[in-house]
């Protein structure tokens, strides 16, 4: 693998934005680190010398001395008007200052004024300084726009404005150097592209362009030290004291400046050279919106191929890949969650397992969620059903699941469980990997769905498992992606089922219905957690059993209470 170059002295780097504002902090951060050479790009210009009567940095001071100049020149000082040569000067200023800022480290700037969106100019400016300072060996481009406002009320000036900075601003940069002798490309983007926010389509999708341009150019250029950084809200000028208060309220933490332009810095580091995306900020949680009173049916296709989910390699039962319960649940959920910003699934309760889903010959086309809603009480709850079904190619109708599924607004806090035992017996000895696909009456799940790392201790009425799942990749999850339901850890939590019946009466067991489920606290990956499972009944053919997934102080994530398990005969599930 080629290594990225290292800042040196010599590192050339434009630029754009990089004069005011955040992207200024930056780049001071980044001269501190190593004094190098950079060329800052902004369409503000930069005053030689400032009016005689603009000797204060008051701002009612200076604006006042701006109406009385304009007064003696007989001129109307309007508010725009002086606003206007304020903003002039003040900006000028801030330039100034951070050109000062960095020559002050040891390193060499430049400032040109020029819109990056200009092609021609761009090129010709450039081409100018390049023959002061070198060749361009870094591009760290931080110029935006903002046009906020709801979708069906932006102009088509409004989304050019937001597009063209981010998007067409890089096409041209990238046009003004020799992308081979390019060490760095350094893109501000936002969380905006990466979760979406109301109001900023526009800017979304610039951003998410501009990662996605970064995945490609790691691509093509391996050895260039690629990232599109996308920021969270900076404290910063552009956040008054009003919006940190609706952050506060959405507990969206805010970027100190000092930190975030030290971030840039660490990501620029060499050993991140791999990483051409990175998140740095708190995630926008969509906000509730009122809810209108008529009750609407919503219909969702889905085509649902192998290929598309490659997780379906590590649930097979009879030799073919079966889609698990939990999974069927999430497409419901994820759907609710999306259809209604800002809240989210507290309980579902009557979770049937009608027909399942086998990806053999049989395997429909399309299959079609249905969501019903069945009440709504605007800023507090949803109450939907939920059945997923596909025709054949007669048009005869088969419902595989169904649901019914309350999302909240506000989760409430579940009482800690009381019957908590993590003591162990060492009465099944067995631990991790050993209990999958390990012939015999092992659970038949492949890496995706495991681990139970060991099992706690174990009796006729209750079996404490603890577990460990170790995330996938967002292309192995497919269409099934964990989000605020994780399906993988809620299959996993019930192997500890599996584990009982063949333990006491050398039987499988696999998931019929739920009675009801509820989640408090997402499950947590990559660490342990765990299983308390109580038997309540168990007969020839069935086991009933409630599920409490919890921390190791009993602090509770989820529980699944009334869960009907069928029983299976081992052959039949491994013919």
């Amino acid at each position: 693998m080629t290594q990225t170059a290292q800042l040196s002295p010599s590192s050339v780097f434009v630029v754009s934005g990089g004069a005011k504002g955040i992207t200024a902090e930056c780049t001071i951060r980044l001269a501190q680190q190593q004094p190098c050479k950079f060329i800052l790009l902004g369409r503000s210009e930069v005053l030689e010398t400032e009016p005689d009567y603009a000797q204060n940095s008051d701002e009612s001071a200076l604006k006042k001395c701006i109406m009385e100049n304009l007064l003696s020149q007989g001129e109307k000082p309007t508010p725009m008007n002086v606003q206007k040569i304020y903003n002039k000067i003040t900006s000028s200023r801030e330039i100034k200052k951070t050109l000062a800022a960095i020559e002050k480290t040891g390193a060499k700037a430049e400032y040109i004024s020029v819109d990056v969106t200009d092609t021609p100019a761009l090129q010709e400016k450039l081409a100018t300084a390049v023959q002061h300072l070198g060749p361009i060996t870094g591009i760290i481009h931080g110029a935006g726009n903002l046009a906020d406002k709801l979708i069906e009320k932006k102009t088509e000036q409004d989304f050019e404005k937001v597009y063209t900075a981010k998007v067409q601003g890089l096409e041209n940069l990238l046009n003004c150097v020799n992308p081979n002798q390019l060490q760095h490309l350094v893109l501000f983007s936002s969380v905006t592209g990466f979760y979406g926010n109301p109001g900023q389509s526009d800017y979304a999708i610039a951003n998410e362009i501009l990662n996605k341009s970064a995945h490609i150019f790691k691509q093509s250029y391996p050895s260039c030290h690629v990232v599109a950084i996308n920021w969270g809200a900076w404290d910063s000028g552009m956040v008054t004291a009003e919006l940190k208060k609706v952050f506060q309220e959405r507990k969206i933490e805010i970027i100190p400046v000092a930190v975030g332009a030290q971030m840039l810095v660490k990501e620029m580091d060499n050993t991140n050279h791999a990483t051409a995306q990175v998140v740095i900020g708190s995630p926008l949680v969509p906000q509730a919106t009122e809810l209108d009173s008529e009750l609407r049916t919503y219909r969702i296709r889905r085509q649902m191929t192998l290929e598309a989910n490659p997780f379906l390699h590590d649930h097979t039962i009879a030799g073919y890949p079966v889609l698990p319960a939990t999974c069927a649940m999430t497409w419901m959920i994820n759907t609710c969650e999306q259809l209604y910003p800002g809240y989210k699934l507290f309980h579902h309760q009557n979770f049937k397992i009608l027909k399942g889903i086998t990806f053999n010959e049989s395997l429909a086309k399309e299959h079609i969620l249905e969501i019903e809603e069945i009440s709504k009480v605007s800023f507090e709850n949803v109450e939907v059903k939920a059945k997923i079904l596909s025709k054949n190619p007669e048009g005869k109708i088969h419902y595989h699941f169904s649901a019914q599924l309350n999302l909240q607004q506000k989760i409430p806090i579940a009482r800690p469980y009381e019957s908590i035992n993590l003591e162990e017996d060492n009465i099944i000895t067995t631990t991790g990997k050993a209990f999958y696909q390990n012939g015999g009456a092992t659970l038949f799940h492949g890496p995706a769905f495991q681990e139970v790392t060991k099992v706690l201790n174990i009796s006729p009425e209750k079996i404490t498992t603890e577990c460990l799942w170790q995330e996938i990749s967002d292309k192995q999850q497919g269409q099934f992606p964990v989000q605020w339901i994780n399906p993988y850890t809620i299959d996993l939590s019930m192997h500890a089922l599996w584990i009982w019946t063949q333990h006491f009466h050398q039987e499988a067991c696999l998931p019929g219905r739920v009675e009801k489920y509820e989640q408090f606290v997402a499950t947590p990956h990559n660490k342990p957690f765990y299983v308390s499972c109580e038997v309540k009944a168990k007969t020839a053919t069935s086991v009933i059993a409630d599920f409490i997934i919890h921390d190791r102080q009993g602090q509770i994530y989820s529980r699944m209470l009334g869960a009907h398990a069928i029983i299976w005969s081992m052959k039949l599930l491994r013919s």
